[in-house]
């Protein structure tokens, strides 16, 4: 549930809200240390069993916790999967009766991931656990949760063996932001002054990790800039700078001034930097949802993103921002076709990118599918 590990924990969170809202009651089972900072406020109940060891995080306490507490649940939601959790679930579900299992992989069954040429070692490690674990966790849950039809399609080309009882697109849901003020970006530039004399600023949320495709981005932009192109400034905010990639980011935009490191954002100074941007901008190289593209479409900013950013189909369609390939051709083709919209369309496509959000991913919308799905294998 740690919110540095990635969009997973974010999700709970937010599925959970929207579930509280229908009635529902939700608890979460994790493997974190029960004195974390960030689960001091939470709003549900968790129980969190403390780490556990080698990169397969084995913790018998969860095998312990799964085999009291199961059958109090109607269901169980497993999300993400090569780990220990699966493993755990798995010996209890044949176990259980009147507890419905699904699985929702948020992405981690997308090819991407056996394909990448810098995770063979990783792709062979999965191919082990998926013929000994994942493949009949799959098989045995009541369903598979998808949060976006490509998703879905995606994860039907990466193993043999993949036939889950059920294929269900519930989406993903995210919360609106606080209203827009002014104090929210007044305090963003306050914090950041070298971006405060700037008539805009493309700015990316992320993890600074070498998927996200941010060393594609930096290179596109420095090339556009030593065209004399016009670009606004850019801002890359996300944990990941202590890393050898993110040391090694610095370093590659060391000299261009106009490119700023914020490290991670959190509460009013995301908000307040979402706000203060003229577009989003997520080169990835494989994007599962994209909770921050939705933030962004949800503060009536475009999105400019490549595609493999899973829901660039629905930004595409409601022409809420711009898809190009995850390539630097394809990132210096976003940022030119940026640069050359005027005012006028570029606020247009701002309109868009708000209506994008209200009609695809509100979480009452998906709050209201995923119970229906629950409910459903439940009273079956």
């Amino acid at each position: 549930m740690d919110p540095k590990a990635g969009g997973v924990s974010q999700a709970v969170r937010t599925m959970i809200k929207g579930l509280t809202e229908l009635a529902t009651s939700n608890a979460v089972v994790c493997l974190n240390e029960p004195t974390s900072d960030f689960l001091a406020k939470s709003e549900f109940p968790v129980f969190a069993l403390g780490r556990g060891s080698t990169a397969w995080n084995i913790n018998s306490q969860l095998s312990r916790w799964l085999k009291v507490n199961i059958h109090q649940y109607d269901a169980v939601i497993l999300h993400g999967l090569w780990q220990y959790q699966s493993y755990a679930l798995l010996k209890k579900t044949r176990l259980v009766v009147n507890t419905r299992v699904f699985v929702m992989p948020h992405g981690m069954l997308d090819p991407y991931f056996q394909r990448a040429p810098d995770r063979k070692l990783k792709a062979l490690r999965n191919l082990f656990f998926w013929h000994f674990v994942e493949r009949k966790m799959l098989k045995e849950a009541d369903g598979v949760l998808f949060t976006c039809e490509t998703e879905k399609l995606l994860a039907q080309e990466t193993f043999q063996g993949y036939k889950p009882q059920q294929e269900i697109v519930v989406g993903l849901g995210v919360e609106p932001p606080p209203p827009y003020t002014e104090s929210l970006v007044a305090g963003f530039l306050s914090t950041f002054p070298k971006l405060a004399d700037t008539g805009g600023y493309l700015l990316y949320i992320s993890r600074v990790h070498p998927k996200k495709g941010l060393d594609i981005l930096i290179n596109a932009y420095l090339k556009l800039k030593r065209s004399e192109f016009a670009l606004p400034k850019l801002v890359i905010a996300g944990p990941g700078l202590e890393t050898d990639y993110g040391r090694q980011m610095k370093q590659l935009a060391a000299d261009e001034p106009t490119i700023c490191f914020t490290g991670m954002l959190t509460g009013d100074l995301k908000w307040g930097a979402f706000y203060g941007c003229s577009a989003f901008i997520l080169p990835s190289h494989q994007e599962n949802f994209g909770i921050a593209v939705v933030e962004a479409l949800a503060c009536a900013k475009p999105v400019l993103i490549s595609n493999q950013v899973n829901i660039w189909r629905e930004i595409a369609q409601e022409r809420a921002g711009l898809v190009a390939d995850d390539t630097l051709a394809g990132v210096a083709t976003l940022l030119n076709r940026w640069v050359q919209l005027n005012p006028d369309q570029q606020i247009e496509m701002s309109k868009m990118a708000l209506e994008a959000y209200r009609k695809h991913f509100t979480i009452d919308v998906a709050a209201d599918r995923l119970k229906n799905t629950v409910y459903e294998a439940y009273a079956n």
